[in-house]
């Protein structure tokens, strides 16, 4: 800071230097006294209108009553200039003219002055030189690592504070205890992997578990992204994992963690024109790094990816990243976990169940889970409560789920009814078909881009779908829909979203999991990403036109049947779906024991 500061002075210095400078050549001059010839001076003492001559140099000046008057140029010393003056007829001394003498002065501002174009093309060069000389050094610099090195004296994250991936911090274990007494798997000939692979989804945890293991093995830790290792100047990728591995093996035993490695890491060959680009010499440089003709050093790396897709084969053989720990979604018991560890610091209401919230949340991430606390805490400093309730915690999965309530969003009385009727639809669907899940909440207030919304919770994770839950599924989803035909005799657009995912489950039915009895157990179509585009997909047809027709013909059957399904069941239980609708239209949200209460209640009789 004193450093730039100085910097700084120095310039404004400058800048007032040279508008001094600029000033001193435009503005007037001042009169200072009349410079005449020598006789001219003479002839004023032997008139008396000058009492004093000064000399000064080569210079003198003729004073009257200390006020400079004349000025004339002399060359000789004091006593010549009063022998002129009396050979002349003057008096000198007393009673005549006084000479006075005034030695030469040494004089800044002269120097100043004189000096000043040089010191202004000094300090110009000065700073060029200074610049010149920074950008240099950050030249030199641009090939260093810039991975970021943890302090292994302090930890913060240790496997205590990651929950719902037990069997990867297993295997992690493994890779800590390496690195802590490495003799034990010496002593019986194993071999630690020399990289670890972290897979999952995004918010599944993979960062975090690779801090937790930079806590537990109490090593150097350098971590990097790895889109820190690409530039737009050639070679500099390679350079920096060069730079990265010798600081690794210097500190060896320690860990490489880069993050997002897929940046790098993309498969070779698949550039536009398949040209040698930088990406491609910045990944040999680290293949190279991890199993070349040095594998005798003691460096484990490991990554993380959301894309093992696109990741080039020989990263992944053994001997560069050995071991592959793929993070899935927690199950109920690792979601309980993960929120136990996020709000233990939190004042909960007494008697509060985190395993309530688990089970509300299936299919949620650790991220997910964190936010959700996050938001209940924030719901209930925004209610001023001293502690988080059920409540909150409710609000801010439907929050997460859905978006913010937009409570005043103003709708119609039709358009009110029709969502409810929509909703109720949903609803009483997925409660009368077997395979469906239980309903959980129902609401017609809007929340995101929602108008209203239907939420079921599942009794347990599953993994594995049959074609009746699918079937039924299909028709919860075209519940709404259904709901309003019946109602109004009229459709909406608000069935929009729920078509998109009818359309999209039932083709997978017939073309990835073989459900068609017509097409039978085959799947139809390959579809590949392109490495090098990201995300962009490419299908394969391996069918035929005709193929293609059954393929939508089949897609139309299994959505028409769940369609006449939903259309039946509302039918038959017409009066409940009024029930239920004109509940919502009231309440405007029904949930938990009151929503089953109302499913169990007896519909009235017509008047």
């Amino acid at each position: 800071m004193n450093k730039k500061w100085s910097q700084n002075i120095f310039i404004y210095l400058l800048i007032l230097v040279g508008i001094l400078v600029i000033a001193s050549l435009f503005l007037p001059k001042s009169h200072g006294p009349e410079e005449v010839a020598l006789y001219t001076i003479i002839e004023q003492a032997k008139q008396g209108k000058i009492d004093t001559i000064r000399q000064e140099g080569d210079t003198i000046t003729g004073l009257k009553k200390e006020e400079e008057v004349l000025s004339a140029h002399f060359i000789g010393g004091t006593n010549d200039l009063a022998d002129m003056l009396r050979d002349d007829g003057i008096v000198v001394g007393e009673g005549g003219i006084k000479i006075d003498v005034k030695s030469d002065s040494f004089s800044w501002g002269g120097v100043l002055f004189n000096f000043l174009p040089l010191i202004l093309f000094g300090g110009l060069l000065f700073l060029l030189f200074r610049s010149a000389r920074g950008a240099n050094t950050q030249a030199f610099n641009f090939a260093k690592s810039k991975a970021r090195l943890s302090n292994i004296n302090k930890p913060t994250i240790t496997f205590a504070d990651v929950a719902g991936v037990e069997e990867s911090k297993e295997e992690l274990h493994e890779v800590v205890e390496f690195l802590k007494s490495p003799e034990k798997f010496h002593a019986l000939g194993a071999r630690v992997p020399r990289g670890v692979l972290l897979v999952g989804p995004p918010g599944s945890g993979k960062t975090l578990l690779a801090r937790a293991v930079a806590g537990e093995a109490g090593v150097p830790f350098f971590s990097i992204s790895g889109s820190e290792f690409v530039e737009m100047f050639v070679g500099v990728g390679a350079s920096r994992v060069r730079d990265l591995f010798e600081q690794a093996k210097r500190s060896a035993p320690c860990i490489i963690f880069i993050d997002e490695i897929d940046a790098v890491g993309r498969q070779r060959g698949t550039g536009l024109g398949g040209g040698h680009d930088e990406r491609e010499q910045t990944l040999n440089q680290i293949l190279v790094e991890m199993d070349g003709f040095d594998t005798n050093t003691k460096v484990i790396v490991m990554s993380a990816t959301n894309r093992p897709d696109v990741l080039d084969p020989a990263l992944l053989r053994p001997g560069r990243f050995d071991r592959h720990i793929v993070l899935e979604e927690p199950d109920i018991k690792g979601r309980k976990a993960i929120l136990e560890i996020h709000a233990k610091n939190l004042p909960l209401e007494k008697g509060l169940s985190l395993e309530t919230v688990a089970k509300q949340t299936p299919g949620f991430s650790g991220a997910d889970l964190a936010n959700i606390v996050n938001e209940a805490a924030i719901l209930a400093a925004r209610r001023n409560r001293k502690d988080i309730s059920v409540k909150e915690f409710e609000d801010a999965t439907d929050r997460v789920i859905a978006g913010p309530e937009r409570k005043n969003r103003v709708i119609s009385k039709r358009e009110k009814e029709m969502i409810a009727y929509h909703e109720a639809g949903h609803a009483l669907v997925g409660k009368m078909l077997p395979n469906a899940d239980p309903v959980y909440k129902i609401s017609i207030i809007a929340r995101g881009m929602m108008g209203g919304w239907t939420r079921f919770l599942p009794t347990e994770d599953r993994h594995l779908w049959t074609r009746s839950q699918f079937e039924d599924k299909l028709a919860v989803n075209l519940g709404g829909r259904a709901g309003e035909e019946i109602a109004f005799n009229e459709i909406s657009t608000g069935a929009q979203n729920d078509l998109e995912q009818a359309t999209r489950l039932a083709r997978k039915m017939v073309t990835e999991y073989g459900m068609s009895d017509k097409l039978g157990p085959r799947t139809f179509g390959h579809r590949e990403e392109n490495p090098f585009l990201g995300r962009e997909m490419t299908e394969h047809r391996n069918y035929s036109e005709t193929v293609a027709q059954e393929i939508d013909e089949e897609v139309q059957n299994f959505i028409q049947k769940a369609y006449n399904t939903a259309k039946k069941t509302l039918t038959e239980n017409k009066a409940k779906l009024k029930q239920i609708a004109e509940y919502l239209i009231t309440e405007e949200t029904l949930e938990g024991e009151r929503l089953e209460a109302l499913f169990k209640e007896p519909v009235p009789s017509a008047s």
